[in-house]
């Protein structure tokens, strides 16, 4: 089992930025890949960034191209997502996931964390 636990949500300004954590207990992260998700209430969980199990590949919603970076720390168990110039259509429920199988859909992902809010206003 894996347990992932997402941190550094909260509320911001139009142009700002944040940086989401996910850590990982149970097991070693270094095997699966990550991906991060993010969701509006009433809406469909959406595919945001992945990472491959190494960190060597990744791939990014058209939506958040050039503005946000994911990235992985094998060593301290941990995942991150940079999310730079937000706007408001950011607003949403963000959520990483671990799993075996390189993919941008939610039914690959076997581990899920509880989500962070991250808010932009205007």
């Amino acid at each position: 089992q894996v347990q992932l636990v997402e941190s550094g949500g909260g509320l911001v300004q139009a142009g700002g930025s944040l940086r989401l954590s996910c850590a990982a207990s149970g097991r070693t992260l270094s095997s699966y890949v990550m991906g991060w998700f993010r969701q509006v209430s009433g809406k469909e969980r959406e595919f945001v960034a992945i990472i491959n199990s190494s960190g060597g590949i990744t791939s990014y919603a058209d939506s958040v191209q050039g503005r946000f970076t994911i990235s992985r720390d094998n060593a301290k168990n941990t995942v991150y997502l940079q999310m730079n110039s937000l706007s408001p259509d950011d607003t949403a429920v963000y959520y990483c996931a671990a799993g075996l199988q390189y993919g941008t859909r939610r039914e690959v992902y076997d581990y899920w964390g509880q989500g962070t809010q991250v808010t932009v206003s205007s």
